[in-house]
């Protein structure tokens, strides 16, 4: 198959080009018109594929539903907003409730799926600080051991790639180096850190942050806490929820000045109420949340923030238009950035030769006019 546009993004920046895809890859890329029979896009955006490493659910199926048709629905629809790879993400919650999610996972990629590529699992909590929790129920925040995460890892049949702790829970940091050691993921999230203790979780392995400005230590001259750790130090990896309400664009705007290109990671942080009229009420985590007007998810009984429904190519817009974000910094942060992060940029996050044949066409509003995952025409 041959697809062309005069807007294809590759090195840091569009070029007129074609794709040519056998199967799941990309196997060459000619120069625009150079071979006959390609399905010409004309001037819209073919971008990378775009990979949410933080996302709870959509079309009311939550990952911890532990429900295989829901996880199968969603994976089919997700690449309505050009997402093409994901990790499912859990919420604290009792250790059989995360045992049958992590399996329902592992059962679904072992026997098959359409859609958008589950790439593992984000398993954020139960090992979190009380009070930085936010939506996540105190009552089964518990704390780290080895011992236990290898029974969940063992459910997911190692399908646990990333995971969020209060590393300063984690007494000597065992845990965080026996991941790191183990080639999983750690990001600092839900946590009372300080900076320094952030500095020593980074030495110890950890390599991300999970939603910045979020569920974290706030930004004081004096005391720099978790934020001020995300803007100085670039080489580690930060998720941040781009949907304008979590944070304001002036603060997309500092976070990803301060990190630089290569290292800030759009998230969307989107719960299962994701493609429901705003009003709409679920329970989330056992708690009951309610979707505003402006798509963001807040409890019922205090009115915190507790997730959102962003759609990708939703806040790429936000993060160019409104951020004002350089456009390479925000390509990035939904491409080639968690692909690095998860150690699979060698086959995801780029369009090129030998890359998976994930891409997402994109209308000048930033509307999505087709997805491919691995080759396949997803709309």
């Amino acid at each position: 198959m041959l697809i062309q546009s005069k807007r294809v993004w590759i090195a840091d920046q569009f070029i007129s080009a074609q794709i040519e895809i056998d199967d799941n890859k990309i196997i060459n890329i000619y120069k625009y018109n150079e071979k006959d029979d390609a399905y010409d896009y004309g001037n819209k955006r073919i971008l990378p594929g775009f990979i949410d490493i933080h996302c709870h659910g959509a079309y009311g199926f939550d990952t911890n539903d532990a429900n295989e048709e829901g996880l199968r629905n969603w994976t089919k629809k997700i690449p309505c907003e050009g997402v093409t790879a994901l990790l499912p993400t859990t919420i604290t919650q009792s250790r059989e409730v995360l045992t049958n999610a992590l399996a329902n996972v592992a059962k679904v990629v072992e026997e098959g799926y359409q859609g958008a590529e589950i790439l593992g699992v984000h398993f954020e909590g139960p090992y979190l600080d009380m009070k930085y929790k936010g939506a996540q129920p105190q009552e089964f925040i518990a704390k780290p051991t080895i011992e236990e995460f290898k029974a969940y890892q063992k459910a997911a049949k190692g399908l646990i790639k990333y995971i969020t702790i209060a590393t300063e829970v984690d007494e000597e940091y065992e845990l965080t180096k026996y991941l790191y050691e183990n080639g999983v993921v750690v990001s600092i999230g839900h946590s009372a850190s300080t900076y320094e203790e952030a500095v020593y979780a980074f030495a110890n392995g950890a390599r991300s942050q999970t939603h910045v400005y979020n569920g974290m230590t706030a930004f004081n001259h004096r005391e720099n806490g978790l934020v001020g750790f995300s803007l100085r130090v670039n080489e580690m990896y930060g998720e941040i929820i781009c949907d304008g309400n979590h944070s304001t664009p002036a603060a997309l705007y500092n976070f990803f000045h301060a990190k630089g290109p290569y290292h800030g990671i759009m998230v969307t942080d989107a719960l299962m109420a994701k493609g429901y009229e705003p009003g709409s009420k679920f329970v989330f985590g056992g708690n009951e949340i309610e979707i505003y007007e402006d798509g963001s998810a807040h409890l019922v009984e205090t009115k915190g923030l507790a997730g959102s429904t962003l759609r990708m190519n939703q806040g790429l817009k936000i993060l160019v238009e409104d951020a004002m974000v350089p456009f390479d910094y925000a390509i990035n942060s939904c491409t080639i950035n968690p692909a690095r992060c998860l150690g699979i940029d060698n086959r995801k996050g780029r369009i090129g030769v030998g890359y998976d044949s994930d891409l997402v066409v994109l209308n000048d509003d930033y509307s999505v006019h087709q997805t491919y995952c691995l080759g396949k025409e997803m709309l």
